[in-house]
């Protein structure tokens, strides 16, 4: 093996990878030294969760960075001038096995650029999957990004030897689609998605009969959106997200604030990049729709295309909902309690559970551990005050946003004087 050419490929693939953010990068240098137990590598390694909530390291590459599209979007494209890389299947396998071995990582995560046509670069994925199964007996995790494209048989085949698949939708719209991709077709990633989708229900059906059934995707599927590089809204974003979620069964939908690569008219200008603050603000929109019970018609409409940089989506709504508030904590159904501001779940259930034995007031709520400084303007407890009295929606925000940076130089202070 030529360790120097490997080295080299690592470099060019694992840099191409991190575009892809259905995994987080690590972004540790930590060395085992004295005999340690793991390492953590910058180079391809990141971490991700497996079906029962563990994070794990995983290799995160490119099969290759060659491809024969030219999306606008992508670093890849073929018209970019860039150093391209392949590597062979067993160089795949032998990394992710040495990897292992070493405690780098406990899986691999591995996508690819297009090359010759999607079916031919899907049966490669596959084969590194098949031989990481079957002849290295390897049971760790296996992430495979799954080809736009690809047929039906090689999806099945795929679901046998990876945990998890996905298609990455792109852009959020079919019109973005065909402005920054016109040789791609939307259906190109929705049928993929479909047969996943159908093989998983399958399974599901099958195992309740026999028991040994091979299993097929067991972490099921997951998709990526690239944020901002044509101009949709964060309402258009949310709606084409619910639709996957509730069409193809995803797990994850994930958002990715576009990152300029190429000089194209098509797309923003190389200096304006968009804020990880917007990308914040639409997982958190993503949560409440998945674990609150809002609609995105609630939190984004025609009124409010674009989510609010300086509070959160549940705030955002609160404030212009003052009509359902202020909520007795004591009284209202968990339903209602999940959309005030500074409750999360785990204190919804708190509060479910403690209420039964007795009235809760502001120092039980505090204590549950209930955002207060968020809360306090939207609930009455078992107290004669509350905190809303006569204020408008302007002014709670201001007081919120005070609150909060009085908290945040606090902290500040407070781990600054652990150095004096």
């Amino acid at each position: 093996m030529n360790f120097e050419r490997i080295q080299e490929k690592l470099n060019i693939l694992a840099d191409a990878a991190k575009y892809d953010v259905s995994c987080a990068s690590s972004g540790s240098n930590r060395k085992n030294t004295n005999k340690g137990l793991g390492n953590a590598s910058k180079m391809g390694i990141c971490h991700s969760y497996t079906e029962d909530g563990r994070c794990i390291s995983l290799l995160k590459i490119l099969l290759t960075n060659y491809c024969i599209f030219d999306c606008a979007y992508c670093v890849t494209r073929k018209s970019n001038d860039v150093k391209r890389a392949a590597f062979k299947i067993q160089e795949v396998v032998d990394l992710t096995i040495n990897f292992y071995r070493r405690n780098y990582i406990e899986g691999l995560f591995l996508s690819s650029g297009i090359f010759k046509n999607p079916d031919y670069t899907m049966e490669r994925l596959i084969a590194v999957a098949k031989k990481l199964r079957e002849e290295e007996g390897f049971n760790g995790y296996i992430h495979l990004k799954s080809i736009p494209g690809a047929s039906d048989e090689l999806m099945y085949e795929a679901g046998l030897y990876a945990d998890r698949l996905s298609v990455n939708i792109e852009v959020p719209t079919v019109s973005g689609l065909r402005l920054l991709a016109p040789d791609k077709k939307h259906e190109d990633f929705t049928k993929p998605m479909l047969k996943v989708k159908n093989e998983l229900v399958r399974y599901q059906n099958e195992r309740k009969v026999l028991k040994s059934t091979p299993k097929y995707a067991p972490a099921g599927q997951s998709t990526q959106m690239i944020v901002g590089a044509t101009n949709e809204t964060d309402k258009d974003v949310m709606y084409s997200a619910t639709f996957y979620y509730t069409q193809y069964d995803m797990k994850r939908v994930y958002y990715s604030g576009y990152v300029p690569v190429a000089d194209d008219e098509r797309l923003p200008s190389l200096g304006s990049q968009v804020p990880m603050l917007r990308e914040n603000r639409l997982y958190q929109t993503d949560w409440l729709l998945r674990f609150y019970g809002f609609s995105v018609n609630e939190l984004l409409n025609h009124e409010h295309p674009n989510l609010e940089m300086d509070i959160d989506p549940k705030l955002a709504w609160a404030l212009r909902n003052l009509h359902y508030f202020p909520m007795d904590v004591n009284k209202v159904d968990k339903r209602l309690l999940a959309r005030i501001p500074g409750l999360g779940m785990q204190s919804v259930s708190k509060i479910i559970k403690a209420r039964q034995f007795r009235k809760l007031n502001w120092e039980h709520l505090k204590r549950i551990g209930v955002s207060l400084n968020r809360a306090r303007y939207f609930i009455i407890c078992d107290s004669k005050n509350w905190e809303k009295r006569d204020l408008d929606a302007e002014r709670i925000k201001g007081l919120i946003l005070q609150n909060s940076q009085g908290k945040f130089r606090k902290q500040y202070n407070q781990q600054l004087a652990l150095f004096n």
